[in-house]
């Protein structure tokens, strides 16, 4: 069979000698040399985006590969790649390194100066057991390749101090697990993390508690989480801010890798400051938020974070979601603008200004109480919606789906339509509602109107019946005449009458008010009356 490899070497001179060796093994198909683990984990995620069927058989990792130390690079390609046979190339052939390799997951090791025949054994070992492994993985279980590359995993760092990471990360772990998935939650706010003061959480426990640990098995990996109310498993800061140094990248690298291999959905909270552990979690992650409010300083501090992460080969600005939150229409910075200003992607969900929504459940301590018509609830998980983080749920009584039942209004906003089915339920609802409003109002219009109508008929009567008063003539016959040619024909039968009062000619209209429409007569009736001087005695 053909043997894809992909070297990967930092080293010019042992790529250009590992490059000439493979051409001549007989069915290999070696791939250009990539020379820096991000070029590495980009490549195999690429191809793995294609199709499974795309990844090498064969990956080759030089010792010196950088920024990513070699055992850590192996131990997260394992990981993500289980069917990817992983090979050491080392100039070191002591014990404790064949003994790391081992740990870390490589299928073995060839020492350098590179020979021929060491390098065709070893690579054709690692493809035989990756032909081996994918055979296994195909056959009657193909859930379980899914699975054992591991969930997404979602960093959440602050451009500065007090922009709302925390909070942003909370609620995209409380989307993901209302959606039915299984969701961890990690503060690597190593010194001043803020998560179980958001939760209302007290716990011993924390992530520096698996510095230490070589081995982090299921057992060691759940004493150490806690099952918040929510169903989201809590990894917190340590209470100590100065055991934070006991996070390292390795730490970090392997404390994700194991959750990442248990929970669907894994949010990490970074905080603020930069770390070497923050570091390792943003370049593993499938997904890096960096979180912005629209002010000045908070833009400058982002597009600083940016740089340095590109500098470090820890991320492309290109790779990074930029989440603008505090957001108003009125404010001169625009999310179009951080995009130019940061060189990022920003995400075309914006979080509201709104922090009386806030203020309570953060004081009480209960983040996950926030009302589900919240403004920045429904942006946040609107977010969770764009970054994939939440399933459709699908029939059945599941125990998850009843915890999550609570919280399917804010959840259904992320789902294709869900802005006008809810639009559409509302006004449903308020429609009555409305009808009777207008209904009201246009009454009101009516009566108005039939008044006006009353007192100009009456006003026409009076001058209609002085006249004929003065001639002698029909003052009742006048009055009424001129007073019906000033109604219109749904308030003609209004009631006319004049007769002299005094010096003046006094007329009354009695007209009915109409119900809604002309004609209609509830029993209503409105009163208009006007006078006119009399000229001459009338007698």
């Amino acid at each position: 069979m053909t043997i894809r490899i992909l070297p990967a070497v930092g080293d010019l001179d042992t790529a250009r000698s590992l490059t000439t060796l493979l051409s001549q093994l007989p069915d290999a198909e070696p791939a250009p040399p990539v020379h820096d683990s991000t070029a590495l984990l980009d490549t195999l995620a690429r191809l793995a985006g294609d199709s499974l069927d795309e990844l090498p058989e064969v990956v080759l990792v030089h010792e010196r590969i950088g920024p990513v130390p070699a055992l850590d690079l192996i131990r997260d390609l394992v990981l993500r790649f289980p069917a990817v046979g992983i090979v050491l190339v080392t100039a070191d052939t002591s014990t404790g390194v064949l003994t790391a390799a081992m740990d870390s997951g490589a299928r073995g090791i060839i020492t350098l100066p590179l020979g021929y025949d060491a390098l065709a054994e070893r690579v054709q070992a690692a493809a035989s057991w990756s032909a081996g492994m994918r055979r296994h993985l195909s056959s009657g279980t193909p859930e379980l390749y899914a699975s054992s590359s591991g969930g997404t995993v979602v960093t959440v760092t602050g451009a500065k101090g007090g922009v709302g990471a925390t909070v942003a990360a909370v609620h995209l772990a409380l989307a993901a697990r209302a959606s039915g998935r299984t969701v961890a939650l990690v503060d690597l706010d190593l010194q001043s993390g803020d998560v179980a003061s958001y939760l209302d959480v007290q716990f011993r426990r924390s992530v520096a508690d698996l510095a230490g640990i070589a081995d982090i098995n299921p057992r060691v990996l759940q004493d150490a989480l806690y099952a918040h109310d929510s169903g989201i498993g809590l990894l917190l800061a340590p209470a100590e801010g100065e055991r934070g140094e006991e996070v390292t990248d390795r730490v970090a690298r392997q404390v994700l890798g194991a959750l990442r291999a248990r929970h669907d959905v894994v949010v990490v909270d970074c905080g603020s400051q930069m770390n070497s552990a923050t570091a390792a979690a943003v370049e593993v992650a499938d997904h890096a938020l960096l979180l912005v409010t629209p002010d000045v300083v908070a833009v400058r501090a982002a597009k600083r974070m940016v740089r340095l992460w590109d500098r470090l080969q820890i991320r492309k600005a290109e790779e990074t979601l930029t989440v603008v939150n505090r957001h108003s229409r009125s404010t001169e910075i625009q999310p179009s603008l951080v995009e130019r200003v940061t060189g990022t992607r920003v995400a075309r969900a914006a979080v509201p200004a709104a922090f009386r929504e806030l203020q309570s459940v953060v004081d009480a301590g209960r983040l996950q109480d926030l009302d589900a018509r919240s403004t920045v609830k429904q942006a946040l998980w609107v977010l969770a919606g764009e970054l994939g983080l939440v399933a459709a749920q699908e029939g059945g009584g599941g125990g998850r789906r009843r915890r999550a039942a609570s919280d399917r209004g804010a959840l259904g906003l992320w789902r294709k339509g869900g802005d006008r089915g809810s639009v559409t339920l509302e006004f449903a609802g308020m429609f009555p509602l409305v009808l009777v409003v207008v209904a009201l109002l246009w009454e009101c219009v009516l009566y108005g109107y039939t008044y006006s109508l009353a007192g100009n008929a009456a006003d026409e009567a009076a001058r209609a019946a002085t006249a004929a008063y003065a001639v002698h003539g029909d003052t009742a016959g006048a009055c009424r005449a001129a007073g019906a040619a000033h109604l219109p024909g749904a308030w003609q039968g209004a009631r006319i009458e004049c007769a002299p009062d005094g010096p003046v000619m006094r007329a009354t209209v009695q007209a009915d008010v109409p119900l809604f429409f002309p004609g209609v007569d509830p029993g209503w009736r409105v009163d208009g009356s006007a006078g006119a001087a009399l000229e001459g005695d009338g007698g």
